[in-house]
């Protein structure tokens, strides 16, 4: 099929319990910009059972045009019904840049009809841009171990395709009255076709750091220097109402639990505030925390990369400093002084 032939940019909406996943949200943002530099239509496909209603909702959040395969079929994702009913729209309407989260689902989904339309697949990318004039996109994502930013192309196959990570594109605010084309498709898949069949869904009971979801991080990395270091961090995160964080190397080094990573092999975070405390602010790390609202770095180095990226800096020993802030805010609470609505 010929490169020529494919035309739009597609979002894959993937589904949260009644609504779309916040994740398919920010893609739509991020598509809509693609599509516009192309010149071209934003389209969006949801696969499910009972799930027209959420196509409204993807064109308030910027889609022209949505794909529908509603069914019993779709109830609970599977790999094998959601790849049949991807590849059917890719074959019948042939976009040229499709866009997945990077989550549990959107990789495997992502990876299974990459493989089927033997096209490129950039995993885990953090940023997007698209060639005007040929439709290229520019996929880009930290490679080797995060010392570098690599952009990726697929100049000899459509679509071209990508999984982002959430957190890192900003979804359009909705506008209520926008109107867009909702398009129902029909595929008939037979569950006796199906290879893999859903027999309970258990949900996760595990409680693990929901930093994703913070709106304050205390963040430590090496230049806390040992596992004890972070109880300081832990002190100065109760103090404040924060979540705390951490490097990739203070994680490697066994200081505190992977969940608490902040990177682009960790979790991608977006706070109003974010301390990076001992942190040098590699380029692993900043992709994960770029987007945060306000960056405060403390770090003995005046010349550690996270001054870059940070709106304040305080070069001086996290042990001297940090104290001094706990201090100072709790004296804040004492004086029952609110701080954007948390401390």
């Amino acid at each position: 099929m010929a490169i020529q032939d494919h035309r739009g940019v597609w979002v894959f909406l993937e589904r949260k319990e009644d609504t779309i996943a916040p994740v398919s949200l920010e893609l739509l943002g991020a598509g809509r910009k693609l599509a516009d530099k192309r010149g071209v239509p934003l389209g969006g496909i949801v696969i499910g059972h009972k799930v027209k209603p959420l196509a409204q909702i993807a064109v308030e959040y910027g889609a022209d045009v949505v794909y529908v395969y509603d069914d019993p079929i779709f109830e609970n994702y599977r790999t094998e019904s959601f790849m049949k009913a991807v590849i059917h729209a890719c074959e019948k309407h042939k976009p040229e840049i499709f866009l997945y989260g990077a989550t549990s689902t959107g990789k495997d989904l992502a990876s299974a009809v990459a493989t089927d339309l033997e096209t490129g697949l950039t995993a885990d990318t953090t940023m997007l841009d698209v060639d005007s004039e040929t439709g290229l996109l520019e996929a880009s994502r930290p490679a080797f171990g995060g010392n570098i930013m690599a952009t990726i192309l697929c100049k000899k196959h459509r679509p071209q395709m990508a999984t982002v990570r959430p957190k890192v594109m900003k979804a359009l605010d909705p506008e209520k009255k926008r109107r867009g084309e909702v398009i129902v498709e029909t595929l008939k898949v037979k569950e006796e076709d199906l290879r893999t069949k859903v027999l309970e869904i258990v949900r996760d009971t595990t409680k693990k750091v929901k930093i994703d979801e913070a709106d304050i991080i205390v963040a430590g990395g090496k230049g806390l220097g040992s596992k004890e270091g972070f109880d300081i961090l832990h002190r100065f995160a109760s103090v404040i109402g924060a979540t705390v964080g951490a490097s990739r190397d203070a994680v490697e080094a066994g200081w505190i639990d992977h969940h608490h990573q902040v990177g682009q092999t960790g979790v991608t975070v977006t706070p109003k505030i974010y301390f990076a405390i001992g942190i040098s602010g590699a380029i692993q790390h900043l992709v994960g925390m770029q987007n945060s609202g306000l960056i405060i770095a403390i770090n003995k180095d005046p010349e550690a990369p996270i001054f870059q990226a940070c709106h304040y800096g305080i070069v001086g020993d996290a042990f001297e400093i940090v104290p001094m802030l706990m201090e100072a805010f709790q004296n804040a609470l004492d004086k029952e002084v609110q701080y954007g609505g948390k401390i």
